[in-house]
Order: C-alpha cells, then sequence, then structure tokens
C-alpha cells in the first residue's frame, strides 16, 4: 500500500464517521424537535454575545467619535440580544421560526416567479417544483405560527443534518469505489 492509498483511507475513514454521526444527530433531532429547536437558539444567542463582545473590541480602534459611539451602540445592543436570547429562548424560538418562513415564502415566491420569465429559454420544470415546495413550506409555517415553533427549527435542522450525512456517506462511498477501481487499472497496467 502505497501513502497515497493509507491517505485515502484514512480521509474516507474520517468522512465515514462523520457521515454517521451527522445522520445519528439528524434523527436524534427528529425525534425531540423542540429540544434541538431550543438549543439552536441557545447557540445563536452565543454567537450574538461573542459578536457583540468584538464589536466592543474595535471601539477602541476607532478614530472618528461618530464611529466610537456607533461601534459602541450596536457592541451593546449585540450582547443585550444574546443575552435575551439565552433568557428567552421560546421566544427566540418563535422569532427564528417566524424568519424562517418568511425566508422561505420570498425564496419560494421569487422561484417561482423565475421559472415563469425563463421558461421560454428552457428553465427546468425543477425550479418550478422547488419553488412550489418551499413557497409550500413558508405557508405552512406562517399559518400555524407561533404555535408550529418549537418544532419547525428542531425539525429542519434534523432534515438538513439527515441528508447532509446521508449524502456525504453516499459521496465518499462512490469515491472509495473509484479510488479502488483506479487502484485496480493502475495495477493492472504497471503488471503489463
Amino acid at each position: 500500500m502505497t501513502t497515497h492509498d493509507g491517505g485515502l483511507k484514512r480521509a474516507f475513514g474520517a468522512s465515514f464517521l462523520l457521515s454517521i454521526l451527522l445522520i445519528i444527530f439528524g434523527i436524534f433531532a427528529l425525534l425531540l424537535p423542540a429540544v434541538v429547536s431550543n438549543r439552536v437558539v441557545m447557540v445563536i444567542g452565543w454567537l450574538v454575545i461573542f459578536d457583540g463582545i468584538t464589536q466592543f473590541a474595535h471601539v477602541f480602534h476607532s478614530t472618528n467619535v461618530g464611529h466610537t459611539v456607533w461601534k459602541l451602540i450596536v457592541a451593546v445592543l449585540y450582547v443585550a440580544t444574546g443575552t435575551y436570547l439565552l433568557t428567552h429562548p421560546a421566544l427566540g424560538v418563535a422569532g427564528l421560526a417566524l424568519a424562517l418562513g418568511m425566508f422561505l415564502f420570498a425564496e419560494g415566491g421569487a422561484d417561482v416567479i423565475a421559472y415563469f420569465s425563463t421558461r421560454n429559454s428552457g428553465a427546468s420544470p425543477w425550479m418550478l417544483a422547488d419553488g412550489i415546495i418551499t413557497l409550500s413550506l413558508g405557508l405552512m409555517i406562517w399559518s400555524r405560527w407561533p404555535f408550529n415553533s418549537p418544532w419547525v427549527i428542531g425539525t429542519l435542522v434534523g432534515l438538513s443534518m439527515l441528508m447532509a450525512g446521508t449524502t456525504r456517506l453516499m459521496m465518499g462511498l462512490a469515491f472509495r469505489k473509484l479510488a479502488s477501481d483506479s487502484t485496480v487499472v493502475s495495477s493492472e497496467e504497471r503488471a503489463a
């Protein structure tokens, strides 16, 4: 076995492990979507707080008084928003679900409009299907908001993790087969 083959096996092993973990965590998120929704909001809250601290550190690099005041206000708002998300995760989940519903509705509407404006140029019907499904998801979230908020974020995160893990696993298996096929071909060429 060459060092190249060993590197491929290690890379596949790491990719395989990550794929399995993504699939397991995706299933977990689908089974407990409300828990995952709260955790997602808490992660976002901490990220916003850390960004606020970073913004505060940049206050001392400003030379203009107006910029300094503005950066200080932004830093305080970031830290306050992050703290609010951590102390009121249910409201954060509801807000995130509403924002997600608005985003999906807008994206789906844009896809449908894009399909009809480009259908004469051979636009794919998949674009229309994607637009309709995305638009429907946005409408479903809006129609039951805020009552569906606890499960929306966790379910979508779970589906995303499950699909990412499955896709990564299938691509890794395909790459492994391709690499082993090319190794067999190159061995046969060397023998000939």
